[in-house]
């Protein structure tokens, strides 16, 4: 760095300064004054010839006093000082940038702000420093989340009172606030009660049906009355998951839109199971297929207690009412870097203490447990991770040392983007939270 740069390209005026001592009208052919909300700086025009888009760079190629004002708020003639109702503190980075060309985010400063003030100073985003752009990049992406979800909650607002007050206007609107808004009155608080209650029950029927005695019965073919009442309750359940979807669908008013949400999908994807496995049953009574044997029984068996599993998937459904689920989803979409960054730590490390971890047990204790590299891996990813199953257990001191390197090393390399996750969870948390009280104040 040259000594002196900062003060050759712009000077900072102090205020006990007098401008008007000294001054010679020559001047001002080869400095300008610049006040930015009340701060000046003395600036050569050399430091402007490098940017001749921006906007103080237009204010050599004025010829006139309207063409000056038509670029700052005012003009002063006798000491040649251009006057801007700017923010004085996003400015210092703006004058930083024009004295080395760096351009800087500063960490107190809101960026829908900045990018007000590089508009108006014309400086493209393109010149951020790498580090500054991320950050900036991603606070914008989570403004366009924002402003994305407030428009479409006050274009459904303006819909609903621009809608005629007729019979079934009244009955949508009603429907609408009961289904998607549980703070919106009581009937809403009972549906998203009823909701969790299901839900809850689904999830304890499913597990109930797992039980040793229930799956001999399953697997003779046979239903008791525990059997049977296992299944009442969950066709009552899915017959609320059914009522409750249709209303859904019946109150959205894109229906495209309202099939491609994730939620959506899920509730699909836990219900269809239900009705699939009744079919099938009902097909299936009495019919076998001659030249398979017992074997397509067996592929239907087993079809059915797959589609039987994805039942658990009801339990996702909290999240239409739960802000701890929808921050975890959030942050888990905001986050896909840094997930994707500790997924490529893991491998690499991974790849490289298996192998190691093979030739060391392989030379020295001829063990029976890393027979292959392959087999490392799965010892590898259980160390690193700090689970530690102790399934396979290194031997040999050598084997013990790269042991405890890899576990070391799973501990920091987990441990580096776990701050960058903690504080996305807990911005995410605090932006819906203000969403939901901005709903409730509504």
């Amino acid at each position: 760095t040259l000594k002196g740069v900062f003060y050759q390209r712009a000077k900072l005026i102090r205020p006990q300064e007098d401008l008007l001592k000294g001054f010679h009208p020559d001047d001002r052919k080869h400095h300008i004054i610049i006040n930015v909300g009340g701060i000046k700086y003395l600036l050569p025009w050399t430091t402007l010839d490098e940017f001749p888009l921006t906007r103080l760079g237009q204010l050599k190629f004025c010829n006139n006093f309207d063409d000056i004002l038509n670029i700052c708020d005012d003009y002063d003639v006798t000491c040649n000082e251009f006057f801007f109702d700017r923010n004085p503190g996003a400015f210092r980075t703006i004058l930083t940038f024009l004295r080395v060309g760096k351009l800087r985010l500063l960490r107190e400063m809101c960026a829908l702000s900045f990018q007000e003030e590089l508009l108006y100073w014309g400086i493209e985003e393109d010149n951020l420093e790498w580090c500054c752009k991320r950050r900036y990049l991603q606070k914008m992406e989570e403004f366009t989340e924002i402003n994305e979800r407030e428009d479409d909650l006050i274009e459904n607002e303006t819909t609903g009172e621009t809608v005629e007050e007729t019979k079934i206007g009244l009955c949508m609107k009603k429907l609408q606030d009961m289904v998607e808004r549980p703070q919106s009155g009581l009937p809403g608080k009972v549906f998203a009660c009823l909701s969790v209650l299901f839900v809850t029950i689904t999830a304890v029927n499913l597990s109930i049906s797992t039980m040793p005695d229930l799956r001999e019965e399953e697997e003779k073919g046979e239903c008791s009355q525990m059997c049977y009442n296992i299944f009442i309750v969950e066709s009552v359940c899915v017959a609320w998951f059914s009522l409750e979807f249709l209303l859904r669908f019946i109150q959205a008013k894109s229906k495209f839109a309202f099939l491609r949400r994730p939620l959506t999908l899920i509730d699909i994807i836990a219900i269809l199971p239900y009705y699939i496995t009744l079919l099938v049953d009902t097909t299936s009574v009495g019919y076998k297929k001659p030249s398979s044997g017992s074997i397509y029984l067996d592929k239907v068996g087993l079809v059915l207690r797959i589609l039987r599993a994805l039942r658990i998937l009801y339990v996702m459904r909290l999240a239409r009412h739960s802000l701890g689920l929808q921050t975890l989803g959030l942050t888990a979409r905001r986050c896909t870097r840094e997930f994707g960054l500790l997924l490529l730590f893991l491998c690499v490390a991974i790849a490289l203490f298996a192998p190691l971890l093979y030739v060391v047990e392989n030379e020295m204790a001829d063990s029976q447990e890393f027979t292959s590299i392959p087999a490392c891996y799965w010892w590898a990813v259980i160390t690193m991770t700090t689970v530690g199953y102790g399934d396979m257990v290194p031997r040999s001191i050598p084997g013990q040392v790269v042991a405890l390197s890899s576990i070391l090393s799973g501990i920091l390399l987990m441990a580096f983007p776990v701050t960058s996750i903690f504080h996305t969870f807990s911005r995410s948390y605090l932006e819906l939270k203000q969403e939901q009280e901005r709903i409730m104040y509504r």
